[in-house]
């Protein structure tokens, strides 16, 4: 199956928002409020119920002013004193977020970092946010449920083509090394073949200067010819490696074969700390 098979329809992103994040909701509302979030042990469960508010009505904010950036010299909500306001706050602008979703075509311009600015890019990446913030939730109380396959294997693509990888962007540079990585998401039929390497470059924007692992999809034809000389292979079910890849869990149920330097050039990219 061709990575592009892993991406999901819009209608199906903002569902999962609006289920992952009730689920969120649900989980939070009963937990101690002081319990350490295990994934982000410097926050509490309020601190993740707060976060999530603060995400989901930031970007219900740029769909709503699109094709706008952000205001950076606007203040930013200030924070409820309460755990029960933190739980009015999250309703409010998670409502917000979907609600925006709803009215908005997912194809029309609006401001996001990644490199596809469309409202469609925050259908996916929202859907993405809840999820792993649903885990974090579910781990602080200590009631994990299963990921859904398809959107963890979603996950799994975003993560290496977005989050941590990508094409390089016309300021930057891409060196490819020799290496070649397969990632198999056994339970999806599916396998996505990675170019590990350095990226290189300074940000017109921010002026923020690049030089580190990174990594790139081979994808088309090129993967379909090269898939069989991965040097090593990555395997797991979809809800593995995305937890994995997230660092929410271990390691213990990936297997990992072929070339040691392969994979750790693979590792070194897919561990640096996400913004």
């Amino acid at each position: 199956m061709p990575d592009a098979a892993l991406g999901l329809p819009y209608p199906v992103y903002l569902d999962h928002i609006r289920g992952e994040s009730r689920r969120f909701r649900e989980v939070l509302a009963t937990c101690d409020p002081a319990a350490r979030v295990p994934s982000c042990p410097d926050w509490t469960a309020a601190d993740l119920l707060w976060h999530l508010a603060e995400v989901q009505g930031f970007w219900a904010r740029i769909v709503r002013e699109r094709p706008a950036p952000p205001d950076e010299d606007s203040p930013g909500p200030e924070r409820p004193a309460t755990y029960e306001g933190l739980l009015a706050a999250f309703d409010e602008q998670s409502a917000a977020l979907v609600a925006e979703l709803e009215a908005a075509d997912p194809d029309a311009a609006a401001w996001h970092w990644a490199p596809v600015r469309t409202v469609g890019t925050s259908y996916r990446r929202q859907a993405h946010e809840a999820l792993i913030h649903r885990l974090d939730a579910e781990q602080t109380a200590g009631a994990e449920t299963p990921l859904d396959p398809a959107l963890a294997a979603d996950g799994v693509l975003e993560l290496v083509d977005v989050m941590y990888g990508g094409e390089a962007p016309a300021w930057g540079r891409f060196e490819p090394s020799a290496h070649l990585v397969r990632l198999d998401l056994r339970d999806r039929d599916a396998s996505i073949l990675l170019r590990p390497g350095t990226f290189t470059g300074t940000e017109p924007e921010s002026g923020r200067t690049f030089d580190g692992p990174h990594v790139q999809v081979v994808a088309g034809e090129a993967a379909a010819g090269d898939g069989s000389s991965a040097s090593a292979v990555v395997a797991g079910t979809a809800e593995d490696l995305d937890a994995w890849l997230w660092q929410r869990r271990d390691d213990s149920r990936i297997t990992v074969t072929g070339d040691p330097a392969a994979y750790d050039a693979f590792r070194a990219a897919v561990t640096q700390p996400l913004d």
